[in-house]
């Protein structure tokens, strides 16, 4: 067996294995300083944005001109999984999903030919740019920069700081992906033709229009050589004075040059804004910092920190350039620490364990030094493979901690045993020979635990959402770190082994006081059970089912609840308020949350960033609260908030940044429910929403936050071309329209250079010329001469969709909710199902419902399915091994004790019932099969190998001699877990609280109960298959080698 002569190689080169554990220390010691930290794995779900900006077109516009053939054109890509698209006032945004395990780099390329297939159905000068590659954590940092309050520095200027300062600087370090400033004004060389005085001086619009874009340019001059040498000409014609450009010629009347300041107000002004921001009730502009995909959160965090320290040195006096409002890293540093608290505090339970039953020294120390170098060693592992160190990668780790000393435990229990029966032998035999054979007698049993493990953990890397990407890595981790241990007990624990406890002088006194005393307790009470087996089996069986059909009343979750430390706050105001409006509700509503005693400091967007793929309109603000450590709840001072935000005239929900974010992936919508309505007439889409909504919130109990996405009519002004006026007047659609757009939504005409900064040189009407009557008698260049535009257009009020979502090539408007956390999510998603089944929707509508639950649902399947698939190849594997399907599901009965415990403790803590605790019942199946196999592998081994016949005192003996081992590695693997039973709601823990809980719970059960049940069973039915096994062992020991050593269980 190549596992006994792995162990043989490691006796006979001794100094080779300490050495090379050494190393592997060392080594791991420092590759662990250099890992890249992070909060979770990835979870990016591989998705391209393309982002067109298609200025002064309608939401109905940008959906049919720009939106739809994008969508159409990339359905039919390979591998995508859904569309969706946002069309609002201007813009067109379209997420292409891809599924799980698609190369992005890859899908942006199939992006970028489709689009290169589609550019000639998009209107002219509208292109669509693809958004830089992101995570779904990517947003680390929301950074404000703020101004003195005496005035000094205008939000313009604020404004330029952080798009000509602080942004390249940020920029430049490798991670970044990219920097979103919202906030402040946008500076702009602005036109604003005074009509009045155009007509008086018979000036059109499109003469001016190209005057300006004549302005400010330079042009090549070629080369000249003089005197021998070459000369670069240059003819330069850019300026940035505004002096310059309000002197700029745009046309000749009469003899005269007429001048822009003539005709027009020459002025600096800001772009059209669609968002803005403020903290702690003041202005400012945030700068959201995105890193890109695999990047170090920690170490790109210490470096934006840097280069902020070195820009705030360089700001105006007054100007704050470091106040940062949300920090991803305080999350992932408090939720590192915390784990490592709990390995600290795990290996210290451990130790504790190991010497109240060892009562040695020596034996604590070689068991213990499994611990150091499995963890040191699954780092080198997650290195090789590119893993990094984050909540789950650690929790696996701090899950495995207590049976990382395992295979060591009965490993040195045994040699330490054996050393001390050679002692007392009237011939000993030499040391190595003795701990080689009893490493040898236990490995096989070692073995197939460990590799039962493996299997058990099969349905985890079978979850192909979000959920296998988040639970991989734990079972990776887990996996690695107990292969680790097994190594680690095969290599150096033999090893130390032969150097520490050869000379022991009590070797033949092997059982402490407490382990007299547990053997003498575990013979009277199996002497007990044994005489009232039936009753036993009868009650384990009972509990056994109570524990079973307890399970589907359990409240189900997805994951539990995360502690970021911060709250998100969307405010949704009604479709059609104005920026300033929306801003002022936003300072309210941050004033009324900086009340709250837990909030440290707030930080306010509204509306959308220029940069930003999200398609918010101005009606939306998002508040960043941060909060600080309090003796109330989390859920309280929700509570508290949502009490407090009820006066304001909106809609309030409230999350979290990363939550957030996780249900946004799944579906599309930042709560964790999303009920949407499907269809074609945006009127009846809304009226089928207000009533879903309505029933909602009369019949299902649990539902906070329930709103609609803000698709509403709102006001508009709208010019319809008479085409048959204006083909009297023998102008064309495209030159009036040009005339139109120039008019009313403003041309950039042409850029003007200041070193490096690049501002806008824009034509439009001012706000008092934008008015119906006004715009009615603009005047508008014809062959026929220049006439008002109400000879050529209708102008008038109207009102049109502030926006239209789409997703599977229809549109389709949302139903959002929260849960209150009391309620139980299946519940509330039940209830929901039931009152859409009572609703009927006209022919060509649709609902579906999405969000969290969804993935828990399939989750669940998922893992159920593949456990029992796991389950029967366990079954095989012991089957394989004993040749008994007795003996083999004798050693599965430990399985459903564990349940046992394991509902009950869910019971208890309140948990519900979620991948989390799946994750630990899926782990409870390894660890209790583990202690069956090791008892059954020594009673076969005292009938095959040491004459014990068939009988009471042979399980009597077995289960005594295996005593010690069984409760040392379940008592190491529960009390581990203590630490992460403790502070559920602490960052880090949140997510594994839930496992060890179960872990916990289970391990008490099955621990207890497989004192009485695997004796009784195995005495009951095990005579047969020993028998059997007893006849194969003879007559492997007549055919064998009279060197060859027994081949043990």
């Amino acid at each position: 067996m190549f596992f006994n002569t792995l162990v043989t190689f490691s006796l006979r080169n001794r100094l080779f294995v300490l050495i090379g554990a050494m190393l592997i220390t060392m080594y791991g010691a420092w590759t662990l300083t250099r890992m890249p930290v992070d909060v979770f794995p990835d979870l990016n779900k591989p998705t391209v944005t393309l982002m067109t900006e298609a200025e002064g077109m309608a939401p109905e516009e940008a959906e049919q001109l720009v939106s739809f053939p994008i969508e159409t054109a990339m359905n039919g890509l390979p591998g995508v999984t859904r569309v969706r698209s946002i069309s609002s006032v201007g813009l067109s945004i379209v997420y292409v999903e891809f599924d799980w395990g698609a190369d992005i780099w890859r899908a942006r390329q199939q992006v970028n030919e489709r689009l290169g297939q589609v550019a000639g159905q998009l209107p002219a000068r509208v292109l669509p740019t693809m958004a830089p590659v992101s995570s779904i954590m990517g947003e680390i940092m929301l950074v404000a920069l703020t101004a003195p309050t005496d005035g000094s520095i205008s939000a313009m200027q604020l404004r330029e700081l952080a798009d000509w300062s602080m942004r390249p600087r940020l920029l430049t370090i490798p991670g970044i992906s990219q920097i979103i400033p919202i906030g402040g004004e946008v500076r702009q060389f602005r036109v604003l033709p005074d009509l009045q005085r155009m007509n008086a001086l018979d000036i059109g619009i499109e003469e001016m229009t190209t005057a300006l874009r004549q302005f400010g340019t330079n042009a090549g001059g070629g080369y000249v050589d003089q005197a021998g040498r070459e000369y670069l000409i240059r003819n330069l014609g850019r300026t940035t004075s505004l002096d310059d450009l309000r002197n700029a010629p745009v046309g000749f009347r009469n003899g005269q040059t007429i001048l822009l300041r003539q005709v027009a107000e020459v002025d600096f002004g800001a772009r059209f804004r669609r968002g803005d921001a403020g903290v702690d009730g003041g202005p400012a502009v945030i700068l959201g910092i995105q890193k890109q995909p695999g990047a170090d959160t920690i170490r790109l965090t210490q470096a934006v920190e840097a280069a902020l320290a070195d820009l705030q040195a360089a700001m105006p006096p007054g100007v704050r350039a470091d106040r940062v409002k949300f920090r991803q890293a305080n999350f992932i540093e408090t939720s590192i620490s915390n784990l490592k608290t709990v390995l600290i505090e795990a290996a210290i339970v451990v130790t504790f364990v190991l010497f109240a039953f060892l009562l040695n020294v020596r034996t604590t120390f070689i068991s213990l030094v499994a611990i150091p170098i499995s963890i040191l060693l699954t780092v080198i592992v997650f290195s090789t493979f590119g893993l990094s160190i984050n909540t789950m990668t650690l929790g696996g780790i701090a899950i495995a901690v207590g049976e990382l000393v395992d295979d060591a435990v009965v490993d040195v229990e045994n040699v330490f045993r054996r050393l001390g029966e050679n002692r007392h032998r009237a011939s000993p035999w030499p040391v190595l020979q003795v701990i080689a054979a009893a490493s040898m007698e236990v490995r096989s049993g070692i073995i197939y635990a460990t590799l039962i493990i493996i299997l058990v953990f099969l349905p985890l890397f079978a979850l192909t959402g979000i959920e296998g990407r988040l639970f991989a890595p734990l079972g990776i981790a887990y996996i690695v770190a107990i292969l680790a241990s097994l190594v680690v007990s095969i290599t150096v624990t033999p090893v130390l082994c032969y150097y520490l406890l050869p000379g022991m002088k009590n070797l033949g006194e092997h059982d402490t006081w407490l382990v007299k005393r547990l053997k003498r307790l575990n013979d009277r009470v199996l002497r007990w059970a044994f005489a009232r087996r039936a009753a036993v089996l009868g009650v384990a069986g009972i509990a056994v089912l109570a524990a079973g059909a307890s399970v589907p009343f359990l409240p189900r979750a997805f994951l539990p609840a995360f502690n970021e430390g911060t709250v998100l706050i969307s405010l949704t105001f009604q479709p059609g308020i104005s920026l300033d409006q929306s801003s002022a509700l936003g300072r309210a509503a941050e004033n009324i949350v900086r009340e709250v005693p837990e909030v440290r400091g707030v930080g306010r967007r509204t509306g959308r960033a220029e940069l930003d793929e999200h398609a918010e309109g101005v009606h939306r603000s998002e508040l960043d609260v941060d909060l600080e450590p309090s003796a109330r709840s989390r859920a309280v001072v929700l509570a508290d908030l949502r009490d407090r935000l009820s006066v304001l005239p909106g809609a309030v929900s409230l999350g979290q940044p990363i939550s957030h974010r996780l249900e946004h992936m799944l579906s599309g919508v930042q709560a964790q429910i999303a009920l949407k309505v499907f269809g074609d007439d945006l009127d009846t889409l809304r009226t089928l929403a207000e009533t879903i909504r309505g029933r909602l919130a009369a019949n299902v109990p649990g539902l906070v936050d329930l709103q609609l996405e803000r698709q509403v009519r709102v006001p508009q002004l709208r010019i319809a071309i008479d085409h048959e006026r204006a083909a009297l007047y023998g102008v064309s659609t495209a030159a009036l329209l040009q005339n139109m757009q120039a008019m009313t939504g403003g041309i950039v005409v042409s850029q003007i250079l200041d070193g490096p900064r690049r501002y806008d040189l824009v034509m439009r009407l001012s706000d008092a010329n934008r008015t119906t009557a006004s715009l009615s008698d603009a005047m508008i260049e014809t062959p026929a001469g220049r006439v008002p535009l109400r000879l050529l257009a209708r102008v008038e009020d109207a009102d049109g969709p502030n926006q239209v979502l789409r997703e599977g090539a229809r549109r389709r408007i949302v139903v959002q909710a929260n849960t209150d956390g009391v309620v139980d999510m299946a519940q509330v998603v039940a209830g929901i199902r039931a009152e859409l089944a009572n609703i009927q929707l006209p022919p060509g509508y649709s609902t579906g419902l999405e969000g969290t639950f969804q993935a828990q649902e399939e989750a669940m399947q998922t893992i159920g399915l593949l456990a029992l698939i796991s389950l029967a190849m366990i079954f095989m594997v012991l089957y394989s091994r004993y040749k008994s399907a007795v003996l083999a599901l004798i050693i599965m009965g430990n399985v459903p004790l564990a349940l046992i415990g394991a509902v009950v403790a869910i019971w208890i803590a309140g948990q519900s019932l979620s991948v989390a605790t799946m994750v630990g019942f899926v782990t409870l199946t390894g660890i209790a099969a583990r202690n069956g196999i090791l008892k059954i592998s020594h009673y076969i081994n005292l009938s095959l190998h040491e004459g014990e016949r068939w009988g009471l005192a042979l399980v009597l003996r077995g289960s005594a001699e295996r005593l010690t081992p069984v409760l040392m590695t379940a008592l190491s693997a529960g009390l581990a877990l203590i630490p992460l039973t403790i502070g559920a709601d602490a960052p880090g823990k949140e997510i594994l609280h839930p496992v060890a809980v179960t872990i916990l719970g289970g391990l008490v059960s099955s621990t207890l109960l497989d004192t009485f049940v695997t004796p009784i069973l195995f005495h009951r039915f095990g005579r047969p298959a020993l028998e059997r096994l007893r006849n194969d062992a003879r007559a492997a020991r007549d055919a064998a080698p009279a060197h060859a050593l027994p081949d043990t269980f």
